[in-house]
């Protein structure tokens, strides 16, 4: 043991380090074995240096000056019809530190029209009761009551909405902190979106004065909402619709905000659901916190979150239950299947390279779990004589029907008449250098693309060396588009654990793409002139898109990619001219897309494919972000660094 803490200390000190750190490794971890203490000190060592690079992003980008405040408070001025803002606050046994704290920041905030109602649970310190009387009698805008027995979260929230006069409300927790900026920017996107019934925010963790652990989200996704709870903080809810849920439900409690929120988006419908892309709220760690990484700080949640979610489902007719995910205690759905399985068209383009092809279709045959499928070869004049007798063979046996097509490469056409051929309900694009590595993978694909609303699944795709290849494909990272969490080793979760987790992408590759037939006729296929290689797939999925489908990533389906093995890379003469000239046409289409990814978000980066923060972010508004020289605001930045 003590070699390996010394290695471990060798390699803090090699990449930069962390004064003290091994010994916590030691004493935090060390009944973990070596491999535990091993990984958790990496975790810790990547989260100290995320730190520090968040509160650098923090003082330059995200803090705010005097200029920026009168800023702020000019548009607050202007608006024409500004909302009151109700926000809740159920309070039991807090300290009180914490709660001066929390009341403080919405008495600081920009945006003045707002009120913030408290309900306090049937706390017994009297210190607690002295403060709330006092500070409803010294602002007008707060308004207390005192519940004589006591009901827990959800019940205690609800005393607080009963005192809303407000055509909105947002949650805030006792100990929890908002940015003296969160109700301007709301107020300004209730004026943008009048319709809007639901509104959330980015949010991030504060722990002994430090800002950390930045969750930068995406915008309403339905799916990725059955794995965590995506609205958290900020959440802000209009009145109305709540009240006529009946607030939120006793018996949710750890998850009582989930439940509301997955409520109100079933009466919403996702256009009235919206995003402000900005960090509005910080949650305070602490030992009996949810905002702690490990939830069993309060294991009833999960059972609560279950529940939830499994209603939800019930709500919508969905047929399909939520699981626990143990490793990082989030949730999957699965999505039942028909007793009677569609049919699946499997559409592989090949040239010549049989020991690709071979290797793909027997992958297929002695891996697939699911039977109801066929196999559609399309050749692109393959001469090879092993490739054009085994194709025969192939084509007598009936184990694929082969088309022939002599024309130059054109991925596209190629595509498109092998799926003009299908007799399948569905057809799955697949590359001949793909291998099947998860024996559900049409089945998991299958039960998503089935769902009212979806439009194209795409598998997780991996390198032979264990890296990730493809998590569905980003639009604007390198400028055009690129693959999510490409090159992450196996064994990791990925930003925030999207990279296991079944969700919203606003396109997939076609080297594994599963959609309707009926759909993919719909769009036009593929592009077979302007986009006959490069970006087609891209181009496809954003059509499907724009026909009010969502594209999906399906976290359970994984097979092996040997990338572009069959036709090389696109990296010199012609043929990065080509896919130069290819990438070109994308964003003339798709500029909008490309420049703000709505499954993305615009404060992480669109240089890498690592969810790594964006210097500058790429915000709507360029007045939010912000630069200041102020003593006042260099105090700020020391205080949270």
């Amino acid at each position: 043991m003590s070699s390996l803490i010394n290695h471990l200390i060798k390699e803090y000190s090699r990449l930069g380090g962390i004064p003290g750190i091994c010994e916590r490794i030691a004493t935090s971890y060390g009944s973990y074995g070596v491999e535990g203490i091993w990984n958790s000190g990496l975790q810790l060592l990547r989260n100290t240096l995320g730190r520090r690079s968040y509160a650098a992003w923090i003082r330059k980008y995200d803090s705010i000056g005097e200029g920026e405040r009168a800023e702020y408070m000019t548009r607050a001025q202007a608006l024409s019809d500004p909302p009151l803002i109700s926000v809740l606050m159920p309070v039991y046994e807090p300290k009180m530190e914490w709660l001066r704290e929390a009341v403080e920041s919405v008495q600081a905030q920009v945006y003045q029209n707002w009120e913030l109602c408290i309900a306090d649970d049937a706390s017994v310190d009297p210190q607690l009761r002295g403060y709330l009387v006092a500070l409803a009698k010294q602002d007008p805008r707060v308004k207390v009551c005192f519940r004589t027995s006591n009901g827990h979260i959800s019940v205690a929230t609800n005393s607080a909405l009963e005192m809303a006069a407000g055509k909105f409300i947002a949650l805030l927790d006792q100990d929890d902190l908002l940015t003296e900026h969160a109700l301007i920017c709301v107020a300004e996107t209730i004026a943008e979106y009048p319709g809007a019934g639901m509104i959330y925010s980015d949010e991030d963790k504060i722990e002994d004065g430090w800002r950390c652990d930045p969750y930068f989200k995406p915008d309403w996704d339905p799916y990725l909402m059955c794995c965590h709870n995506l609205i958290c903080h900020l959440g802000v809810y209009r009145t109305d619709l709540v009240r006529e849920l009946g607030g939120l439900r006793v018996g949710f409690e750890g998850a009582q905000d989930w439940d509301l929120a997955l409520r109100c988006a079933d009466r919403l419908g996702d256009q009235r659901i919206v995003h402000i892309p900005r960090v509005l709220y910080h949650w305070r760690i602490h030992h009996k916190s949810t905002a702690m990484a490990d939830s069993g700080a309060k294991p009833y949640t999960l059972d609560a979150a279950r529940r939830a979610i499994d209603e939800h489902l019930d709500r919508r007719a969905i047929k399909g239950r939520a699981e626990l995910i143990p490793k990082f205690s989030m949730f999957r759905v699965r999505y039942d299947l028909p007793e009677e399985k569609p049919l699946v068209s499997i559409v592989v383009a090949t040239r010549d390279r049989r020991d690709l092809l071979q290797g793909c279709l027997e992958s297929i045959r002695k891996k697939t779990s699911c039977s109801n499928y066929e196999i559609i070869i399309v050749d692109n004049g393959s001469r090879e004589m092993e490739t054009l007798g085994y194709l025969e063979r192939l084509n007598e046996n009936g184990q694929a029907r082969v088309i022939r097509d002599g024309g130059e490469f054109n991925f596209s056409r190629l595509n498109n008449l092998g799926v003009r051929e299908a007799r399948g309900e569905y057809v799955l694009l697949l590359n001949n250098d793909i291998e099947v590595e998860s024996p559900h993978w049409i089945s998991e694909m299958l039960s998503l693309a089935i769902q009212s609303g979806v439009g194209c699944v795409g598998a997780r795709l991996w390198y032979p060396n264990g890296k990730l290849q493809h998590g569905g494909v980003i639009l604007g990272l390198g400028g055009i588009a690129a693959h999510s969490h490409r090159g992450m080793p196996r064994g990791n979760y990925g930003y925030l654990n999207r990279a296991c987790l079944t969700h919203t992408m606003s396109a997939v590759t076609g080297a594994c793409l599963l959609v309707r037939k009926s759909l993919y006729q719909e769009v036009g296929g593929l592009d077979e002139v302007d986009l006959r290689i490069g970006y087609n797939d891209v181009d496809f999925c954003l059509k499907v898109r724009a026909k009010g489908y969502r594209n999906l990533i399906c976290a359970e389906a994984d097979l092996i990619h040997h990338e572009s093995a069959s036709r090389g890379e696109d990296l010199s003469g012609k043929k990065l001219e080509r896919f130069e000239l290819e990438g070109a046409v994308l964003r003339a289409r798709w500029s909008d897309l490309l420049d703000r990814d709505p499954a993305y978000n615009p404060n992480l980066t669109d240089s890498a494919e690592d969810f790594g923060l964006a210097f500058p972010p790429r915000l709507d508004r360029a007045e939010v972000i912000y630069e200041s020289g102020s003593e006042e605001m260099k105090e700020i930045a020391d205080k949270l660094k």
